[in-house]
């Protein structure tokens, strides 16, 4: 039997939200072994100046407690 946890994660990238998603990705398993997956929640754009400055995603990972 195997028992799972969420946490949210928020990440950003000034390229895409692809890359958000990779960097949130990567630096959440640099802590946390056994992920499995991710949904992405939302996602989000910061405007300056008329202009897209920064792509934000907001995820829900999930990962395997260890017995």
């Amino acid at each position: 039997m195997s028992i799972a946890k969420v946490v949210e994660i928020t990440a950003t990238s000034p390229k895409s939200f692809e890359d958000a998603i990779h960097s949130g990705v990567a630096r959440a398993a640099k802590t946390l072994e056994g992920i499995q997956g991710a949904w992405i929640k939302e996602q989000k754009i910061v405007i300056t100046g008329g202009k897209v400055t920064e792509f934000r995603v907001n995820m829900s990972v999930t990962f395997l407690l260890k017995d």
